[in-house]
């Protein structure tokens, strides 16, 4: 699972994947992480495209949320449970950019007994490209017990699928669904649920490689989790 994430790119890049113009000036973000706001873009009412700040993390299902505060949930595979079923319209899609993502090995190193952290990129100039999102509007808490946050929240998250074959020998467990492509952005946006839900596929192997160095910022975070449970839904 997804638990962190890189977006450091140009307004350029943003207008031609996106076709989108301003709207966000914080261009160099080395290390996202859960709970934490970040950029998406979504349709506006009027079909045009925006750029807004959004808490990653979508509401918990309350069935599975342990005490009054949600951590939310950043990544999500079964699109055909009923929680997720109704921010699978177009109206509820967003594109979340990205310029690389990072995922824990599955077995922790023998000597520090932690697992490691490796990075994954289009290739080594780290272009822009798009999680596939989904987002929402939510009323709750959020934070920490030490921090609370209560109030109304725009939130998002990003699907996943199985595991290409260069993540599948790191994490075998998913990876995130990638968007390359102005047309692919554009169809995740606008298409009708079953037809956007195709995209719902492994990058091709070829297009995706691992990086030895992360961006230029802390790429692991102590009381981040390494993995996240998949919800049974």
């Amino acid at each position: 699972m997804c638990n962190l994430y890189s977006m450091t790119t140009n307004r350029e890049a943003m207008r031609k994947l996106f076709r989108v113009e301003g709207g966000w000036n914080q261009l160099h973000l080395p290390a996202i992480f859960p709970d934490k706001p970040a950029p998406i873009v979504r349709r506006t009412a009027a079909g045009e495209c925006e750029i807004v700040a959004a808490r990653w993390g979508m509401p918990t299902p309350p069935a599975f949320r342990k005490g009054p505060i949600d951590r939310g949930v950043t990544n999500i595979r079964n699109t055909n449970s009923p929680h997720w079923r109704a921010w699978m319209k177009p109206e509820n899609r967003c594109l979340v950019p990205v310029t690389s993502f990072c995922e824990p090995t599955d077995a922790a190193d023998p000597v520090t007994g932690k697992k490691v952290w490796t990075w994954f990129a289009m290739d080594d100039e780290r272009p822009l490209f798009a999680f596939a999102g989904i987002w929402c509007t939510w009323r709750g808490t959020r934070g920490t017990q030490k921090a609370p946050e209560q109030g109304e929240h725009l939130l998002y998250g990003f699907l996943t699928t199985a595991a290409n074959g260069v993540v599948a020998p790191i994490h075998a467990k998913a990876m995130p669904v990638i968007l390359r492509t102005a047309e692919e952005c554009d169809a995740w946006l606008t298409a009708d649920p079953a037809e956007a839900l195709r995209m719902q596929r492994p990058l091709p192997d070829d297009a995706l490689r691992t990086k030895e160095d992360p961006p230029p910022a802390p790429a692991y975070r102590e009381d981040m989790p390494a993995d996240t449970p998949e919800l049974p839904l």
